[in-house]
């Protein structure tokens, strides 16, 4: 009889290889025309011959730095509740400048 280890209940973030173009887009829910056109424009990506690989860190990470906000792809072993408290974190530390009031009812056309 096998035992089975326990797990600690937060997965460990997994660095498996996306090989492929097919591969990549399916992890960025993208089409593959679209992700080769941000390989173009610096997506991170290692090539081996012709083909191409990436991980799903370093897509992460440069998704981040592309949209200056903290980015994570979620996938099916995401914890999506540490991610939403990861999200929310990052919004509630964020500063929003106030809006201006308006000066409405001014009589102004």
């Amino acid at each position: 009889m096998t035992k089975r280890s326990k797990s600690s209940g937060t997965p460990k973030p997994t660095t498996e290889a996306l090989n492929g173009w097919q591969q990549i887009a399916a992890f960025l829910g993208e089409p593959t025309s679209v992700v080769q056109r941000w390989a173009s424009e610096g997506m991170p990506l290692h090539r081996q011959g012709r083909f191409v690989t990436t991980t799903a860190e370093e897509l992460n990470a440069w998704l981040g730095k592309e949209s200056g906000k903290p980015v994570h792809v979620a996938t099916e072993n995401t914890d999506l509740t540490a991610e939403l408290k990861r999200g929310l974190s990052f919004v509630r530390h964020e500063k929003t400048p106030k809006k201006a009031k308006s000066k409405a009812g001014t009589g102004a056309v």
